[in-house]
């Protein structure tokens, strides 16, 4: 699930690093993904919109199996 989450997350990455941010996964627990957003990302007063209509949508297409997806 690991591999599966990291080349999800290389396909957004890009946008988050094109803003100064980026994007790191913490933790995998079955379908649990813990992650963290860091750098300019880390304070965007628009993170919460980038995590739902960009990150989120992005892994739920490519992993349909999660079940939840945290920020640390």
């Amino acid at each position: 699930m690991w591999n599966r989450v990291e080349v999800s997350l290389s396909r957004v990455r890009p946008m988050l690093q094109s803003d100064g941010g980026d994007i790191e996964l913490v933790d995998v627990q079955g379908t649990v993904i813990t992650l963290k957003l860091v750098g300019a990302c880390s304070h965007c007063p628009s993170s919460t919109l980038t995590m739902q209509q960009g990150v989120e949508m992005a892994l739920r297409q490519d992993i349909p199996e999660l079940t939840e997806i945290r920020l640390a």
